[in-house]
């Protein structure tokens, strides 16, 4: 009977030491005190991103984030203890996607950042959450610019180690206003196996920049909404690159490449329309791109684009999303994966 008990403590730790790789985030129950358990939750992902750094590394981590808005004062270090064969899973993701029943942008995590200049890696500027590990998925935040008027640069999401590999962000809104809380680059990443799908980036000044030891890379069910530099920056890559099912408008320029670098890049099944440039490269100054080795496959420049937007009455659960009635739809670009608008009709391939 006492090797029995014996046991039992033991099975607890293990058991403990499990569940403590699930940290629960709520901004209106939790409390900075918090066990970051579901019944004694964090206040705050800035205390969640903490907690996380001192884990083994060793088990999947999971941050989930409740309803709420989430204003963070600094950098965000998104890592383990683990630092050689860093192939775990870590996880920043809602309690409620928005695929979910009953969801809708009331039940979005709000992520904004005030925090001043907290990086001078290549020049100053601010970092959301700063990726130092392999394997991180963001899933279903809605990040706003910087509101800090002392920043001029703000990135959201940044990846600066160009050997880190695996980075997912699904089903996020990126949403600047260039006037009062901009987005320099929603997504800055270096290194291979990014991965971003059914976002939305609105109004950020850059939506991706991708740069140094590009591999694996994919954009698909994206809508890129009013950048006003580029939609994209890209540098060196090498293959797979796949670029699908996205809506890119309102622009300045669609793409940007470094000037000493060769483009040939296919893009599939898409709708690029309505942007001042299509292609260019920066130097000391963006310059319009010509003779560019581009394949096409079924992309149309031009096109009807309708967005539900903000009204008298508020949001809309589909806001900055396409509506029914517009051209695109059969693309199922945004943040819903499982799509309640019927496919209107096939796309035609308008050049």
């Amino acid at each position: 009977m006492k090797k029995k008990l014996l046991l039992i403590p033991g099975a607890l730790c293990f058991t403990a030491c499990l569940f403590s790789q699930t940290i629960y985030v709520d901004a209106i129950k939790g409390s900075r005190q918090g066990k970051g358990t579901v019944t004694d939750p964090l206040a705050g992902v800035e205390q969640a991103v903490a907690l996380a750094s001192t884990f083994s590394g060793e088990e999947p981590v999971t941050i989930k984030v409740a309803p709420g808005l989430y204003t963070v004062s600094q950098e965000m270090e998104i890592k383990t203890e683990k630092k050689q064969d860093d192939t775990i899973r870590y996880t920043i993701e809602a309690t409620i996607m928005p695929d979910d029943e009953g969801w809708s942008p009331v039940e979005m995590p709000i992520i904004q950042s005030i925090s001043a200049n907290n990086s001078s890696h290549q020049f100053i500027h601010c970092v959301g959450f700063l990726v130092a590990k392999n394997n991180v998925h963001f899933k279903g935040l809605k990040l706003l610019g910087n509101a800090n008027p002392s920043v001029r640069y703000y990135y959201p999401i940044t990846r600066e180690n160009p050997d880190v590999n695996g980075l997912e962000v699904s089903q996020c809104y990126f949403v600047g206003e260039k006037n009062s809380s901009a987005i320099q680059g929603a997504i800055w990443a270096h290194g291979s196996g990014t991965t971003v799908d059914h976002c939305i980036f609105f109004e950020c000044k850059n939506a991706l920049l991708l740069f140094n030891s590009i591999k694996n890379l994919s954009v698909t069910n994206c809508i890129i909404n009013g950048s006003y530099e580029a939609a994209v920056w890209f540098g060196p890559f090498l293959e797979p690159f796949v670029f699908r099912n996205n809506i890119v408008t309102h622009c300045n320029y669609f793409w940007l490449r470094a000037a000493n670098t060769q483009a040939a890049y296919t893009f599939s099944n898409s709708i690029i329309t309505g942007n001042d440039h299509y292609l260019g490269y920066y130097g000391k100054e963006l310059e319009p791109a010509t003779g560019d080795s581009i394949t096409e496959t079924h992309i149309l420049k031009t096109a009807k684009l309708l967005f539900s937007e903000v009204k008298t009455e508020g949001l809309p659960n589909d806001y900055l999303n396409l509506l029914p009635e517009s051209d695109g739809v059969e693309l199922q670009a945004g943040v819903f994966k499982k799509s309640t608008n019927a496919i209107k009709k096939p796309a035609k391939n308008k050049m």
